[in-house]
């Protein structure tokens, strides 16, 4: 049968494929979502995630894989999540020295990078996929993981954790030399999202923008979890079906446009 042929006056029925295909192209074509620039996405992340619940005082980072090998770019420490701005980011070296915009180090550095960003150098050389790094203390991932509990993916807003997200049983202690860094990597594996025991989560993205919008959804479903555990007895769900959920809620034209929504949300706020 064709495409416009009808059975029975109704649409020709057809597999899931067609339909999948047919989404997938669809929103590759009309999904249109604006390009930012590395400072204003990592800018835009950090906010998104303080209106999401995930700030901490100056607990946690967001940085992202420079073009030149053994640079990244960050929120200058000292400054909120709600408070980013492009201007308030920073380059910095793999011995997180600030950089100039030749790349060369500052004398007098005007800003530095959180100290707790070293271990974010260990995912990026395990890991030329990952373009970006999320780590943050939100409150339901951080209670889950006092549990000792890995994230139960049982409900299709979880899917994109469906295999994909580790689980750190053991606290190394404050991230700030190299030991930790070698212990979270290895235990990331080549997964995108990992729970820290007692401490918090941490996502690793294609994009900054992939990266923002595993956070956010991995803090919605540790929510799910917790409050679930409370309500009674968690059902587990088909795991290949939501592998394939998963894998469709991670398509590059998803993650953009509702990045973009994100970033919509908070400029409508500020305006109210």
């Amino acid at each position: 049968m064709g495409a416009n042929d009808e059975l029975d006056g109704n649409a020709a029925e057809r597999d899931k494929a067609y339909f999948r295909d047919r989404a997938e192209r669809e929103m590759d074509a009309r999904l249109a979502a604006p390009r930012h620039g590395v400072a204003q996405a990592l800018a835009l992340t950090c906010r998104i995630l303080a209106r999401e619940g995930h700030e901490s005082g100056l607990a946690g980072q967001i940085t992202a894989r420079d073009d030149t090998p053994g640079r990244f770019r960050t929120l200058a420490f000292g400054w909120g999540f709600d408070e980013a701005t492009a201007e308030r980011t920073v380059l910095v070296d793999d011995d997180l020295r600030p950089l100039g915009d030749d790349g060369r180090p500052l004398a007098d550095p005007p800003a530095i990078a959180n100290p707790a960003t070293r271990f974010h150098l260990w995912i990026y050389r395990a890991r030329p996929d990952v373009r970006a790094i999320v780590h943050t203390h939100p409150p339901y991932a951080s209670a889950l993981t006092m549990t000792g509990q890995p994230l139960r993916v049982a409900h299709m807003d979880a899917t994109p954790f469906a295999d994909q997200c580790a689980f750190l049983p053991a606290w190394p202690g404050l991230p700030v030399a190299d030991d930790e860094g070698r212990i979270i990597s290895e235990a990331l594996g080549p997964r995108h999202s990992i729970l820290l025991a007692h401490h918090g989560l941490l996502t690793a993205g294609r994009s900054v923008e992939e990266a923002c919008y595993l956070a956010v959804l991995l803090e919605r479903a540790a929510r799910l979890q917790v409050r679930a555990q409370a309500a009674g007895t968690i059902q587990d769900m088909d795991q290949a079906l939501a592998r394939e959920a998963g894998s469709f809620l991670l398509k590059e034209s998803i993650v953009r446009a509702t990045f973009a929504y994100w970033g919509r949300r908070l400029t409508a706020t500020a305006d109210a």
